[in-house]
Formats: C-alpha cells, sequence, structure tokens
C-alpha cells in the first residue's frame, strides 16, 4: 500500500463490548484491547446501556492498546496519524450540554419499548407504517433513532425539563464519543455521520440533511441534532484527559457500513456481519433503490465531504449471535458460546427441529414486531444438540430469506453475480468462525460464502476511513488490492437442492408460527 508510514487506530463501539485496534500500513493489527460492558434489561423487550460506562471502555481500550503496541516495540506515540470510529447504530442517547450527564440510559437499537409510539403514528399518518419511506428509506419501526427520540421525549421528566431550557442535545453513540473526546462541555463538537444519520428516519438520503418535514410531524426540534458529515474527513482532535491528546478523529461509520468498507464492497457487492444480529448489506452504487420485499434502503458509504454517495439495501435481523448467548446465559446449555459448534456437530441434522428467535419480534424481510419465538418439531427424539443445531441454522435461514428479498429488488438493476455466475456472500463478525454455521449457510443459500482472513472487518473499515482522509491510505490501496481475497475461504454449497426445498418450505412454517404471539398473558 502506498502512503505515509506510521499507524491507524480505530474505535468499535459494539452492542455487548468495546475494542480498540491499532493497525500498520499494511492494515494489520499490530495491538488491541477489548472490554465488555453491561446490559440492562428492565422489562421485557426493553434494552439499555449506561452511556458513561461506555465513555469509560473506550478510555480503557486505547490506554490498554497502546500499552500493548508499545511493549511490542511499535512507535505508536509517535506515529499514530488519526483513529476512525464505528458504532452500534440507532441506539439513542439525549444528555445534558451544560453538565455533560446523561438524561437517562441508552435506550438500544433493539429496545421493543416503543411499539406503542409505532402503532399511533401509523394510524394517525396518511402514509402509515410507510408514511417516510420516500424521504428516508426506513418504515417507522422499534428499531430506528426517531421513535426512542420519542418515548424519551415523551416519558422521561429530565429530558422535558431539558428540552425547555434548551440544555438537550441528542446523539447515536458516535456523536455521544465524539462530543466527549473533543472537549465535552467544553466545546464539543455535536456531529454524526451520514450512515448513522441515516438510520434515525430523520435524515433526506437524497439531500444528505435532516428532513425539515420529518422533524415538524414529529416535534422534534432541530437545533437537539448533531451535523451531518462525510464518513471519511477530519472532524477534530482528540481533548486533554484522553490517552491520545492531539490525534485526529477522521473517520466515523455505523458498524455495519464500516463493514462494507473494511470488506471493500463496490456497486453489486454483498456482505453480511454476524454479531448480536445479522446485517446483509448490499452495495447499490450512486442511486438508493426502493425496496419492495421488506429490505431498507440506505447508504453505504460517503468517502469525503465532496466524494459521491455510495447506497445501500440492507437486511437486519435482530437475533443471531443474540441466540447463543441466550443458549448459554439463559437455558445453561453451553458455558461459552464457541462450544455450540461442536456440540450442533454432534449431530447431521436438527431432527426436524426448527427455532425462529423473534424475541423482540422479526426484522427484515418480515417487520412483525407481533412475532415472539418459537421452538417447533419437537419430538421425544430431540436432544440438546439438535436444539443448538436449530439455532445455528435459524441465522441462516434469516440471512437467506434478506438475500431473496434483494435478489428480487435488485437482480434486475444490476449484476449479483462473479465472472463464473455465482452470487458470492462476503461474511464478516464474530461468529462467522464457527466453519459449520458457515457451512450451514453456503448449504441453504445453495452459493459460496466467502469469509477473510481478517473477520473483524467492522475497526478495519473505521480505519480506513480515517486513513484515507489523512493520505495515509489511497481508494486504490483499498478497493484495487488482490492481496485481501487470496487466502479467504470459501465455503461451497454440498446439500442437494431437494433437501433446501423442502427445508425452506419448513422455515416458512416456522415464521408463520410466530405471528400474532405479543400478547399472550404472562
Amino acid at each position: 500500500m502506498a502512503g505515509e508510514k506510521g499507524f491507524i487506530g480505530s474505535i468499535d463501539q459494539g452492542t455487548t463490548s468495546t475494542r480498540f485496534i491499532i493497525y500498520d500500513h499494511d492494515a494489520r493489527a499490530v495491538a488491541s484491547h477489548q472490554v465488555e460492558f453491561t446490559q440492562f434489561y428492565p422489562e421485557a423487550g426493553w434494552v439499555e446501556h449506561d452511556p458513561m460506562e461506555i465513555l469509560e471502555s473506550v478510555k480503557v481500550c486505547i490506554a490498554k492498546a497502546l500499552d500493548k503496541a508499545t511493549a511490542d516495540g511499535h512507535n505508536v506515540d509517535g506515529g499514530l496519524k488519526a483513529i476512525g470510529l464505528t458504532d452500534q447504530r440507532e441506539t439513542t442517547i439525549v444528555w445534558s450540554k451544560s453538565t455533560g450527564l446523561p438524561l437517562h440510559k441508552a435506550i438500544v437499537w433493539m429496545d421493543a419499548r416503543t411499539s406503542s409510539i409505532c402503532r399511533r403514528l401509523e394510524k394517525e399518518l396518511s402514509g402509515g407504517r410507510s408514511h417516510f419511506v420516500e424521504s428516508c428509506g426506513l418504515p417507522i419501526s422499534t428499531y430506528f433513532s426517531a421513535m426512542k427520540l420519542l418515548w424519551l421525549m415523551e416519558n422521561v421528566d429530565a429530558v422535558k425539563d431539558a428540552m425547555k431550557k434548551g440544555d438537550a442535545i441528542f446523539g447515536t453513540i458516535d456523536t455521544w464519543l465524539i462530543w466527549n473526546m473533543t472537549g465535552g462541555v467544553n466545546g464539543g463538537l455535536h456531529v454524526t455521520d451520514v450512515t448513522n444519520a441515516s438510520r434515525t428516519m430523520l435524515m433526506n438520503l437524497k439531500t444528505l440533511n435532516w428532513d425539515e418535514e420529518t422533524l415538524k410531524t414529529l416535534g422534534i426540534p432541530a437545533e437537539i441534532l448533531p451535523k451531518i458529515v462525510s464518513n471519511s474527513e477530519v472532524i477534530g482532535e482528540i481533548c486533554k484527559g484522553w490517552p491520545i491528546p492531539g490525534i485526529k478523529i477522521a473517520g466515523c461509520l455505523g458498524d455495519q457500513h464500516a463493514a462494507m468498507l473494511g470488506q471493500a464492497c463496490k456497486k453489486g457487492e454483498a456482505k453480511s456481519t454476524y454479531g448480536t444480529g445479522a446485517f446483509i448489506l448490499l452495495n447499490t452504487g450512486e442511486v438508493p433503490i426502493k425496496s419492495g420485499h421488506g429490505l431498507l434502503t440506505t447508504l453505504s458509504y460517503k468517502l469525503g465531504p465532496q466524494a459521491k454517495t455510495n447506497y445501500a439495501l440492507e437486511g437486519s435481523i435482530a437475533i443471531a449471535g443474540a441466540a447463543v448467548q441466550w443458549l448459554r446465559d439463559s437455558l445453561g446449555i453451553i458455558k461459552s458460546a464457541s462450544e455450540i459448534e461442536d456440540l450442533a456437530a454432534m449431530v447431521e441434522s436438527t431432527g426436524g427441529v426448527y427455532f425462529v428467535p423473534a424475541f423482540n419480534g422479526l426484522f427484515a424481510p418480515w417487520w412483525r414486531e407481533d412475532a415472539r419465538g418459537v421452538c417447533i418439531g419437537i419430538t421425544r427424539f430431540t436432544n440438546k444438540s439438535h436444539i443448538a443445531r436449530a439455532v445455528l441454522e435459524s441465522m441462516c435461514f434469516q440471512v437467506k430469506d434478506v438475500l431473496d428479498s434483494m435478489n428480487k429488488d435488485a437482480g434486475e438493476k444490476g449484476s449479483l453475480n462473479n465472472e463464473k455466475g455465482e452470487f458470492l456472500l462476503r461474511v464478516d463478525g464474530g461468529a462467522t468462525a464457527n466453519n459449520l454455521l458457515m457451512q450451514i449457510q453456503a448449504d441453504l443459500m445453495g452459493t459460496p460464502v466467502v469469509r477473510p482472513v481478517d473477520i473483524e472487518t467492522t475497526a478495519l473499515g473505521a480505519a480506513y476511513a480515517a486513513g484515507l482522509a489523512v493520505g495515509f491510505w489511497r481508494e486504490e490501496d483499498i478497493f484495487e488490492s488482490g492481496e485481501k481475497s487470496k487466502n479467504s475461504k470459501v465455503f461451497r454449497p454440498a446439500m442437494e437442492e431437494a433437501t433446501r426445498k423442502k427445508k425452506v418450505e419448513s422455515w416458512c412454517k416456522a415464521v408463520e408460527r410466530t405471528f400474532d404471539l405479543a400478547d399472550l398473558s404472562l
């Protein structure tokens, strides 16, 4: 790779943990540190984080990673050129700009407390659930930040009071971190990037500005919203009191968009990230494609203030790796997440068991907030290995559902196949280390799955964005290098078509069983 030598740092703030990774000029990770933080579940369907704990986790990760790099002989103190930031999207914070303190815990992206607000708006607005789709590409859903912000404005006295006094400001996690890292109450920068903004329901996809009509309809004052910037530009410098004062923050993307960049996905290329949820994005180029099959229209990335915008179709799956955590933490079937591969491999099939993890409803392409989890097909023959395998299959079936919708939406508008006529799905995220999961994914799709050597492409994407902004890397270094794919592992389908078809039919039956279960009495 051409450019100046040195290092780029990357903050990866996820749903369950925070990491800081330091990359060298060859995009190799030379040091990293990860910290898990507390998940709060105050009521059924509610999920919260402590913004102050997240802030502290970032500080700890930066300091520890720097110590590790220095101990290994890397001159990071003198060679760190910039940092990038990627974060869990949609998660919503309102805080006081005078005290710097959150006015409520962060409401996490998967939190479903806003369902009554969503139903109310669907009834009141002429366009129903799709009222804002034309401007923002998103349906009215508990998933997106605007609904969470409305809940805080309507239900939290501290937020109401601060709004009246003009002391409240809103942001997703990226905004909260940047504001604090660039000074906080002493002149902190109140900004977000186009990808995070695109997930609020409040940004117009074409203008990339806050949509005035939407704000007026929802009663959200524009002055509490951050300034929108591109994904790759110098935003500001880190202030004193942090481990790396004076270093530029030069890249910012929502986690799934960062993974798109980390995987170097160009037009017509798709990736699936397997984490707490699973997120499948297809780069559709410079024109947003409206979905007719339950997908979201969103951004891929915008690599500079004057750069052209790349758009995407996205399918979001709420529960993927979280179902494995549920097996571990709630049922005790496994002691660690990594055990599920060996447990599931003890049987050759699920024995007719189908598991649908609709814990808080279903996202794409079903969009059923009334859905709840089911496990069907259980017999006296069923054991914990069948259940474990059914959990892995549920992740793969959900990804297939989304990809089928993508093919319907975008298949006619741009080639989704390689020169051999194959559709290749790029994969990343911690769960992709599970070889059985990847083979099941290839089998159920009937197409190859490609896993890179570095499966943590989210952090890499944020590093790329920052590196581009400060001239550390060039775009051709990222998008035209063949080195990344040389050592990738390819999983090819081995399942017969008739078996695949039968299993997909059974899965669809299982999904239908989840509908209209939200009101079951306790």
